[in-house]
């Protein structure tokens, strides 16, 4: 049986260690690799580190080859410790340049800043010189439904990564990552007891055609213990 790890933010409550969730929303059953010729690191907020719903952990656990780097304000990190050589480095940011025509992600390393709009706000004051900051083209609601968005245009860090693959031609694992958010955002949801809007959550997802199996086997009722 899987360990679990305590999650600092509810110490009283067991988590897996690997998906964060809780052993009865376990979700590994439907971990599947994302692979791509991008590289991509997440540099995430110290107070992001901990919480269960971070999608900066998910791209880590999910994303073949990606790297974390947790952010701390009287410590950050350096630049050598992130960017890797040989590859251009683009830093996401509403405010940046447009994304580059003809790029080939084999030669890219994207940074993502994981955090709340403030603490990304703080990263990026250290890192922003870094690399290019690079804008994408964003649209549609976002399916992070385990938040209150800040506002329209606000996405999770996930969500940004499916974008940029998306832009740059990278169609399987875009579909690919998007199925893990997915299991993430709906196993996030049935934690917290919040069945009707679980259900309407998986109306409009893929998950329901991709794993009919996990999710009926996690529906199952569970014996009172």
């Amino acid at each position: 049986m899987r360990r679990m790890a305590r999650s600092v933010v509810l110490e009283t409550t067991p988590r897996c260690e690997r998906c964060r969730c809780t052993p009865r929303w376990c979700i590994c059953a439907g971990f599947r690799a994302v692979v791509s010729p991008l590289a991509a690191d997440v540099l995430i907020h110290k107070r992001e580190y901990w919480r269960p719903t971070s999608t900066g952990r998910l791209i880590n656990r999910v994303v073949s080859g990606s790297r974390g780097h947790v952010f701390w304000q009287e410590k950050p990190p350096e630049r050598a410790a992130v960017v890797r050589p040989g590859r251009e480095l683009w830093i996401l940011h509403p405010r940046g340049e447009g994304l580059p025509a003809g790029a080939d992600p084999a030669n890219v390393q994207v940074l993502l800043l994981d955090g709340s709009w403030s603490e990304a706000g703080s990263m990026l004051g250290v890192v922003g010189q870094w690399g290019r900051r690079i804008s994408l083209p964003l649209g549609g609601p976002s399916r992070y439904w385990l938040r209150n968005a800040p506002g329209a245009g606000k996405y999770a860090t996930v969500e940004a990564l499916m974008f940029l693959y998306a832009a740059l031609g990278l169609a399987e694992a875009e579909a690919a990552l998007r199925l893990q958010f997915e299991l993430h955002v709906y196993a996030g949801l049935r934690t917290r007891g919040a069945k009707a809007m679980a259900d309407d959550f998986l109306a409009t997802s893929p998950l329901s055609a991709a794993m009919p199996d996990l999710l009926a086997r996690l529906g199952e009722r569970r014996p009172n213990r």
